[in-house]
């Protein structure tokens, strides 16, 4: 319960004073006071140092918690970005940053460091008022937007959650699918277990199996998203999910499809937790497979309906007039809310006024689309890429009209109720929505594939993923650049332009951070011209740093090889 948890001021002076488990690192158990060690360490390190703001960002979960109340007890100002892309990073430095972390040529966090010096720095408490963290919003429907936190919101937040599940969890073990560079997996990965004393996996696990795999004696609790959820099926280990302390969701609706798929197979239902980075928690839900369950607000929560539009007042804000919410909402009796979604994301194309969402809707309406993304996508004037999930029946009628019928069909479906200037141009068909580490569709890797420039890249049509690697469906354009030296009379693809491919792609989809070494087995066995179709074949073995690679056309393969990272041996 909340009365038994450190506050988050203070963690390290309790934390310094207690051996029991605090992290699972790299198959590692670090204790509490290994932990607050480290975070004096650090601390002393930081304070020498004049820089003001810091941009933090890891991979895993315990070096990120040693980085944070490192930097808090340096008097330091914490920048906590959800990725750690080039452009992020120059938008980072432009703001006066200093990048620490899993950045490149960043300073690392060696969270076995030992605090060596007697400069108090792990005795003291920290001010929870004020605001030195920032957290980015998601960005979905423009650019990310820094929004101020103090360990005085945090500490509420974490209250409430310890207040309604502590006593459920006891002493499970955390483990999330869910970056903790969010504020879902901050607060649910990283700040609750610190303050509660339960113990957190430091690693991401991006499916059941890899959560499972820890064999940890105490029960797990999984933070998951709907993103990671939808996706499990039959062939799941049902029995080991059942035996999870909790399931916890959020990011987005979990598909009422899901939900009770996850009943059915366990019998208990998921806790789906609504809320964002600007307004904290505002409610609750067991997720029991119906579309319209009712949320319940946390605690202290009001809501106050202003012009039609829903106005937040809660004890994570600062804000006392409220704010207004983007999400429609319908109050019930009791206080308790039914939630519709998003208010419609609203851009303009060619000066006409287009609903994305309605855009989304429309599509998804159709037999043949499951799920559908709209984007905007920058060009020389903007245009709508739409990325869809198809389903069965959609499937088998993209093969029998093919590629361009079969557009044209969805096209003209969709010109009774949108403006032609707002018709999609762009079109990529996947399996599968890619997501970020927070289990959200991943944005900026579906507009790098769709804006690609034909001069230099292939023209993607489709896009399949799974644990065996990645299959792209290319078209070779006419307009490539390389066609004019090679051969002006017959074009053909050059070899070093396909290599360059398979790696370009290749890093849009998988965690490649070595340095390139060298090429094995490279073979090219058929002429690839303008126009041609391909499957572009990628497997990432990360234990062996080899890319391998394939182009086919039809049964035939093109070319092969692998791509070697990471110094010579």
């Amino acid at each position: 319960m909340q009365n038994n948890l450190i506050s988050l001021a203070g963690c390290i002076v309790a934390c310094g004073q207690d051996s029991s488990p605090a992290a699972l690192h790299r198959g590692r158990s670090y204790r509490r006071d290994q932990f607050a060690a480290a975070v004096g360490h650090w601390a002393t390190v930081w304070r020498r140092d004049s820089t003001r703001r810091y941009a933090l960002y890891t991979q895993d979960a315990y070096p990120f918690a040693v980085g944070l109340f490192a930097l808090l007890h340096a008097d330091k100002e914490i920048w906590i970005p959800g990725n750690h892309l080039p452009e992020t990073a120059r938008q980072l430095e432009r703001e006066g940053c200093r990048l620490l972390g899993d950045w490149p040529a960043a300073d690392p966090i060696d969270p076995d460091a030992a605090f060596a010096e007697a400069s108090g720095i792990s005795s003291e408490a920290l001010d929870p008022n004020v605001p030195r963290i920032m957290l980015y919003t998601s960005g979905s429907s423009g650019q990310p937007k820094a929004v101020p936190k103090n360990l005085r919101q945090l500490q509420a937040e974490i209250g409430t959650l310890e207040n309604l599940w502590g006593n459920a969890l006891e002493n499970a073990c955390i483990a999330g699918s869910v970056s903790h560079q969010h504020i879902y997996g901050l607060l649910f990965r990283v700040l609750w277990p610190l303050a509660a004393r339960r113990c957190f996996r430091s690693a991401m696990a991006l499916s059941p199996e890899m959560l499972l795999a820890g064999g940890e004696p105490a029960r797990l609790c999984w933070i998951a998203s709907p993103g990671h959820l939808k996706r499990l099926d039959e062939r799941s280990p049902w029995r080991e999910i059942a035996d999870l302390a909790a399931i916890f969701s959020s990011g987005g609706p979990l598909p009422a499809a899901a939900a009770a798929q996850i009943l059915s197979f366990t019998g208990r239902s998921v806790i789906e937790v609504y809320g964002s980075t600007e307004t904290g928690g505002i409610a609750w839900r067991r997720a029991d497979g119906r579309n319209d369950a009712p949320w319940q607000p946390f605690a202290g929560i009001e809501i106050d309906w202003r012009g039609g539009r829903p106005h937040l007042y809660s004890p994570y804000l600062n804000d006392r007039e409220g704010l207004a919410l983007d999400d429609r909402l319908t109050p019930l009796e009791g206080g308790r809310l039914l939630l519709h979604g998003r208010q419609d994301r609203i851009v303009k194309i060619e000066e006409k006024r287009l609903s994305l969402t309605a855009l989304e809707r429309c599509l998804q309406e159709t037999f043949w689309i499951s799920e559908a993304h709209a984007l905007v996508l920058a060009r020389h004037r903007d245009v709508i890429g739409i990325a869809a999930v198809l389903s069965e029946r959609g499937a088998a009628q993209l093969k029998a009209q093919g590629r361009n019928a079969f557009i044209r069909q969805l096209r003209s479906l969709l010109a009774g109720s949108f403006d032609a200037v707002a018709l999609p141009r762009k079109w990529l068909f996947v399996n599968a929505f890619p997501l970020t580490a927070q289990g959200k569709v991943n944005r900026e890797l579906l507009i790098s594939i769709m804006n690609t420039d034909t001069r230099l890249l292939p023209r993607m049509l489709a896009a399949e993923t799974d644990a065996g690697g990645v299959r792209l469906q290319l078209r070779v354009p006419k307009e490539l650049a390389y066609f004019g030296d090679h051969f002006p009379d017959f074009p053909l693809l050059p070899g070093v332009v396909q290599i360059g491919w398979a790696e370009y792609f290749s890093k849009l989809f998988f965690p490649i951070r070595l340095p390139f070494s060298h090429l094995e087995m490279v073979k090219f066995s058929q002429m690839i011209r303008p126009d041609d179709e391909l499957l572009l074949s990628l497997e990432w073995r990360e234990t062996q740093r080899k890319l391998h690679f394939q182009y086919s056309a039809g049964a035939h393969s093109c070319s092969s090889g692998r791509l070697v990272y990471g110094a010579e041996s």
